[in-house]
């Protein structure tokens, strides 16, 4: 009887994680949304309009910015260009009260403000309490700098199993020099007609304004420390190629 008991419980808790990371990830969702389109506001860009500029429908524009859905990486670099920002002063240039926080497994939540919080300005950003960002296909950002960096994204990546940056005939690009370090997993590369796959300890560097992809390989999360130098602004949806 007890051991019944013991089991129930143990099948509730996952449950309970899994719901908890569903509303957190809902959340996080929303707060780009409302940023988006607040910037594009401020722009006074109507969202018609945006779409238009962007290629894309205006439903998908509105289920962005209302947290309905998630953009893909290649549609918020194409937003945040065109609305002239940069990807940290859209994404991770958050208050500090409204920052979304990780649980330092990666799981994006909401905690209470981190020990470097406590003093200003401080270099250091506890593995507790990044910012982070959930995208399109559960793939997640985390900054990984105490404060926003206009000139470096410095950010620890995950690809779930499955996951992509863009879909399998179209490539991005943008403006930077991207570096990238494997932890686990393994990372396909396609930068132009080229496609590469990259595991734990392999290193890549490309100019982003080559077409490119991601890709996982296989059933186990990438989880990678990346880099994009340079990256001030980027180029539209328009602007992507298809691959042969």
């Amino acid at each position: 009887m007890n051991n019944a008991k013991l089991t129930s419980k143990q099948r509730r808790r996952p449950r309970a994680v899994d719901e908890q990371a569903n509303f957190d990830r809902q959340n996080l969702r929303a707060d780009l949304g409302h940023r988006l389109r607040e910037a594009r506001e401020e722009k006074k860009i109507g969202l018609r309009e945006l779409a238009r500029r962007l290629g894309v429908s205006a439903s998908l524009i509105s289920q962005i910015e209302t947290g309905k859905t998630e953009p893909s990486i290649n549609t918020l670099f194409a937003i945040v260009s065109e609305l002239e920002l940069s990807v940290n002063e859209i994404v991770f240039d958050l208050q500090e009260d409204d920052a979304p926080k990780t649980d330092g497994d990666g799981v994006a939540g909401r905690t209470g403000k981190s020990h470097a919080a406590d003093v200003p300005d401080s270099p250091v950003q506890r593995s507790t309490s990044r910012t982070s960002i959930s995208l399109e296909s559960g793939v997640t950002w985390q900054r990984l700098t105490a404060q926003p960096d206009h000139n470096v994204d410095f950010l620890y990546l995950r690809y779930p199993a499955g996951s992509e940056s863009t879909p399998p005939h179209s490539l991005m690009r943008h403006n930077g020099t991207e570096y990238g370090y494997i932890l686990a997993g393994r990372l396909q590369v396609s930068i132009g007609f080229d496609t590469y796959e990259i595991g734990p300890g392999d290193t890549i560097a490309f100019d982003c304004t080559q077409p490119h992809r991601f890709a996982t390989v296989g059933d186990e999360t990438v989880e990678a420390v990346w880099f994009v130098v340079g990256r001030r602004e980027t180029l539209s949806v328009e602007d992507s190629v298809l691959a042969p």
